[in-house]
């Protein structure tokens, strides 16, 4: 059964998004990022192309033709792999097919919206039965205390 991860109260959710994405690497899991609101898909690749500012995290868009041996994957639209380790989800919904992988990384914002939805996905995982693990991004420590 997929488990669930949300991380909640977070001030740019592409930022942690690229965090996420270089923890799985460093790692050694391959993550597909979902990401079909407007250009969410083309920012989060902008950014990654520069996360971290000291190094490269290989990505690319899950219909390209390196997908199959790149560890990061990019979707905005429903094209996804059969399966996999890792999904992190930036849509407003819950993701198609997220059952199919190990495990689901839910990225929450702060302003009252995102967080309404955010609730909505919750409830609708919880309600399933689904394993849910909460981390709150607002009682991190910043880098370096």
């Amino acid at each position: 059964m997929t488990t669930i991860d949300f991380y909640f109260n977070a001030t740019d959710r592409l930022q942690v998004a690229c965090r996420l994405a270089g923890k799985a690497f460093a790692q050694r899991k391959r993550l597909l990022i979902y990401a079909p609101q407007g250009d969410a898909a083309q920012r989060i690749d902008r950014l990654l192309w520069t996360w971290p500012a000291t190094g490269f995290l290989p990505h690319c868009f899950a219909h390209d033709a390196l997908a199959a041996e790149t560890p990061v994957l990019i979707a905005g639209d429903g094209t996804a792999p059969e399966t996999g380790e890792l999904l992190l989800n930036l849509d407003e919904a819950c993701p198609p097919h997220f059952e199919r992988f190990e495990r689901l990384l839910e990225v929450v914002g702060q302003d009252e919206d995102a967080r309404r939805l955010g609730r909505e996905r919750y409830r609708y995982y919880r309600d399933r039965g689904y394993p849910i693990r909460n981390h709150d991004l607002a009682e991190e420590k910043p880098r370096g205390e």
